[in-house]
This record gives structure tokens, C-alpha cells and sequence, in this order.
């Protein structure tokens, strides 16, 4: 069984890919930051459709804890799967915020950075000790790295970065043949986005989208999903646009 660890597992993007990974016959980890109830629903959600799953604490921008993390995650491995290593790991925890760059904080920008970048970067590298040779990395980004909406300038940024990262992860980790791609949602309907709270906007949204509609979590989850999979090995150091055609 190949087993996937989904960062921000609890809810979203993050947890519907979690179904769709346990639907595939994936063990599945998810991390959550302080949302235990819900992803522990998310594991008995897998566990009931005849999947395995754990859930496990992890803030990823606090990078002084990733190395205890790594720890527990060894433990687990071996307790639940009888493995010492995984095979694919899905960055994806992130926050949200919308502010124009005249009033962007120092602390804001700094937050979005360890979040969406700093985070990624350094628990990757410290995860890659006990990821499987052959395995997969999906780093979720945003299409505003490449239509400019305003108010996200320092999320983009972000975003952005973690993009150039992805290929930088392809090009050092394909020795040991581990891919490296990036999947950019649009316009999601999930609570980070808040959409729901703006039905005129979710309206202008899906007016500049080709196929009419704001995306859902399970339209991205099931591009991730996908993308770890064998039939898509040949697939790397790629970005994917997964937003139904907006604004093209």
C-alpha cells in the first residue's frame, strides 16, 4: 500500500483530497493545526469506506517543531502500516487574507511567507529521509500567480515561490526519482476562500470562468489524487492550472 501525508488535511481542498486518495487504496495522513474534530472525522470517513488513516498535529509555520514531527511520523509509519518510509506528500495547509500591498503589516507578509513557503520548504526537507525512492511531491499553489487579482499581492507572492520551488524539488530529487509537480486551484469554494459569504462575487467569478462555476474542493482533489498515481509518473516539474478555464 502506498501511503500519502496531506498537510492541512482537516478541511477543504485538504480533506476532500484525503477521500480521494483513500478511494485510490492509499493510506492516508492527514495533519490539521488545531482542527482535531474534523479530521479526525476525516480518518472515519476513509476508515469507513474500508481505507486506513491517521491524523497527526502539525503548524507548518512553526519550523522548530518539524524534526519531533518527523519523529511521530516514523512511529506511526511503523505502528500502522509496518513501513519506516511514505510515498507522496501533498503541501497543502495554507491561509488566506486579502490585503492591498499600500496596507500589507510586516507580520502579515511574514505569516503568508512561513506558511505558503518557508513551511513547505523546510518540512519537505526534513521529511525526505523517510520518503520512499519513487515517490511524489504535490505542492498546492493558486491561479493568482498568474492573473492578478487585487488584495492577494503577498499570498500570490507566496504562491508564486513555492512554484519556482517545485521545480527546484524536481531537478535535486529526481535522482532518487521522486516527482515534483504543482496543482493551482482557482476560485474554490472552501471556508479559506470564504465565498460563500460573497454570492455577487462568487457570481463575477464564475462569469470570467469558461465553464461557468466557481471550482469545488473534489474538482482539485481529484487532480491531485490522479497525479500521484502511476499513470501519471511521467509527469514532473510541472504546474496545473486546475480552474475551469478562468480567465482565459
Amino acid at each position: 500500500m502506498t501511503i500519502v501525508l496531506i498537510t492541512g488535511g482537516s478541511r477543504g481542498i485538504g480533506r476532500a483530497t484525503a477521500l480521494a486518495c483513500g478511494r485510490r487504496g492509499m493510506g492516508v495522513i492527514v495533519t490539521y493545526k488545531t482542527n482535531e474534530r474534523d479530521a479526525e472525522t476525516v480518518v472515519k470517513q476513509i476508515e469507513a469506506e474500508g481505507g486506513r488513516s491517521v491524523a497527526l498535529c502539525l503548524d507548518v509555520a512553526q519550523m522548530t517543531s518539524f524534526s519531533a514531527f518527523s519523529t511521530t511520523l516514523a512511529d506511526v509509519l511503523k505502528e500502522t502500516w509496518g513501513r519506516d518510509s511514505f510515498d507522496y506528500l501533498v503541501n497543502n495547509a495554507g491561509v488566506g487574507g486579502f490585503e492591498p500591498i499600500e496596507s500589507v503589516s510586516e507580520s502579515f507578509f511574514d505569516h503568508l511567507m512561513q506558511v505558503h513557503l518557508k513551511g513547505p520548504f523546510f518540512l519537505t526537507q526534513c521529511l525526505m529521509p523517510l520518503m520512499a525512492d519513487g515517490g511524489a511531491i504535490v505542492n498546492v499553489t493558486s491561479a493568482t500567480t498568474r492573473v492578478a487579482t487585487t488584495g492577494v499581492a503577498a499570498y500570490a507572492a507566496c504562491k508564486g515561490g513555492l512554484e519556482v520551488l517545485t521545480r527546484y524539488m524536481a531537478k535535486e530529487f529526481g535522482s532518487r526519482r521522486i516527482r515534483a509537480n504543482a496543482i493551482s486551484p482557482g476560485a474554490i469554494r472552501t471556508d479559506l476562500a470564504g465565498l460563500d459569504s460573497h454570492p455577487d462575487f462568487v457570481a463575477l467569478l464564475a462569469s470570467q470562468t469558461s465553464l461557468g462555476r466557481v471550482g469545488e474542493p473534489e474538482d482539485v482533489a481529484g487532480a491531485i489524487s490522479s497525479l500521484l498515481s502511476p499513470e501519471n509518473a511521467w509527469i514532473n516539474a510541472q504546474t496545473i492550472e486546475v480552474a475551469g478555464g478562468y480567465c482565459i
